[in-house]
């Protein structure tokens, strides 16, 4: 690790949904994103930070802000199942999930339940410790915002009758500066884009103004959401979003007297939360279909409340999805011996008292491992493994060290899903090109989908420029720790 050399100044996390490595260098090769070439020709590139699991932005966001896995901040995925509750708990996987599902709940859930109720008291976000030190901080258009400050929202009076709040008013606790679409906005008479949040301008010109205003807090998150919605269509090379993106950046960078004075008064983080696999043409030979290979089963139907005599429970996050298991009766064996007859599902996982098993529908043998033994991986993380490493791609050497191929911190990542909430289930991960399908979730042929735990949803870049430090490892669990010690004292 290097010694700090730099004056405490502000931070700048720009995070944009969906940015790879691969696009991001045809992007910039061909001059189509001069502002993130400056900051990555002043400053650090890495390709290859990993992300939590399930690659989706509401459990990365959360990783991020806490700087832990979702064994500790408790946000499994864009929808999971409370076992406590009975109840499927969904922040808007897509409109036909989301109606079937009730807007009404899903929308309560996104704005109010994963920050208040989810997430779990037990960690901290960065926003909270900053705080502790007497800092402030501002979120803008993030779902995941969990500070101290009470923040008012006001929803919109067209919305106000999708959300369960008294009058569509309610208060939370966010970061000092508090921006997220049309619910609360830093500038008087900014215009969100979008009902929800606000788009690319929006969250740039929210960004522009405090920097103009001199508002600049100790830290600011920014999130870039709109090009996930069109790499699902236009497949994971598409770097149109990345254009647009950038010219926004450069007007940031045009408030300064010149680029360089930017990354002099400022240190700039840029990152993307998630990668995406491509995926395939045909329906029938790249989409899963859960409910066809356990259509044996009672298997809850999301338009009503899960019924007692229910046996499972299906909640897809694209390219993995959990399966739930109510009838204590149902060994977890007989699913898996279903699962494993599909090719197309490279991991099939559960846990069994303090260990997680792994099988696959490619390939034969299985793995188990827990916590503490005596193998230890890139990330000084020790682990007791039995079994055939190559269920994992992992990489056993004579000295007991464990290295990672197509799934990055797998050991990790995956413990992590299996101790962030209660009950019996696998999870199932779907082999690149292919992604699950239950109900009414979307599914997205010949354009890119994301949610596994293979490389090409797990590794992102980041940029780092305005400071010579650099994180302790290219995680995403890693960033808040080093936001933190870039700032202190």
């Amino acid at each position: 690790m290097k010694k700090n050399t730099q004056s405490k100044k502000p931070v700048i996390l720009l995070n944009i949904d969906s940015l790879m490595s691969e696009p991001l260098e045809l992007a910039i090769q061909t001059g189509r994103a001069p502002a993130l070439q400056f900051l990555m020709e002043n400053g650090s590139y890495f390709t290859n930070m990993v992300t939590s699991f399930p690659t989706m932005s509401v459990t990365i966001d959360s990783s991020l802000l806490t700087g832990t896995y979702a064994d500790q901040h408790h946000i499994p995925g864009l929808t999971w199942f409370d076992n406590s509750k009975k109840e499927i708990i969904n922040y808007g996987t897509g409109f036909r999930e989301t109606f079937r599902l009730g807007i009404r709940r899903t929308v309560h859930n996104m704005l109010f339940r994963l920050n208040n109720e989810h997430l779990s008291s037990e960690v901290t976000t960065i926003y909270e410790e900053l705080a502790k030190r007497g800092m402030n901080s501002a979120s803008i258009n993030s779902f995941v915002y969990r500070g101290n400050t009470p923040q008012k929202l006001q929803t919109p009076k067209l919305f106000s009758a999708l959300t369960r709040f008294k009058n569509g008013k309610w208060t939370t606790e966010a970061a000092n500066i508090f921006s997220l679409g049309t619910f609360s906005k830093v500038r008087p008479w900014g215009f969100a884009t979008q009902i929800a949040a606000g788009n690319y301008k929006y969250t740039a010109r929210e960004l522009k103004y405090l920097i103009r205003k001199n508002k600049l807090p100790s830290f600011t998150f920014c999130i870039f959401q709109d090009m996930d919605a069109r790499i699902h269509l236009k497949g994971p090379m598409d770097i149109k979003g990345i254009t647009k993106i950038d010219k926004e950046i450069q007007k940031i960078l045009d408030l300064y007297p010149s680029w360089k004075e930017a990354i002099n008064q400022n240190a700039w983080l840029v990152m993307g939360d998630n990668g995406h696999s491509a995926t395939g043409t045909n329906h029938r030979e790249f989409v899963i279909d859960l409910r066809k290979w356990l259509k044996k089963y009672r298997i809850s139907r999301i338009r009503r409340p899960v019924h007692k005599k229910d046996q499972i429970v299906l909640c897809v996050n694209q390219r993995m999805s959990y399966i739930y298991v109510l009838d204590d009766s149902l060994p977890l064996s007989a699913i898996i011996e279903q699962l494993k007859n599909d090719e197309r599902i490279d991991i099939i996982a559960w846990k069994n008292e303090s260990s997680i098993h792994v099988e696959s529908g490619m390939k034969e043998g299985s793995l188990k491992y827990r916590p503490s033994g005596k193998f230890t991986d890139i990330y000084n993380q020790s682990w007791s493994i039995e079994g055939d490493a190559k269920i994992l791609d992992l990489n056993l050497t004579t000295e007991k060290r464990v290295t990672y191929g197509n799934y990055p911190d797998a050991l990790a990542r995956l413990y992590s899903v299996f101790n962030s909430h209660s009950g019996r289930f696998i999870v199932v991960n779907a082999k690149p090109g292919c992604e699950f399908k239950a109900q009414s979730s979307p599914v997205h042929l010949s354009g890119a989908a994301h949610g596994s735990l293979h490389k090409q949803e797990s590794l992102v870049p980041l940029i780092i420029t305005g400071t010579e430090e650099e994180p302790i490892y290219p995680r995403v669990v890693d960033i808040k720790e080093f936001i933190i010690r870039l700032l202190q004292d």
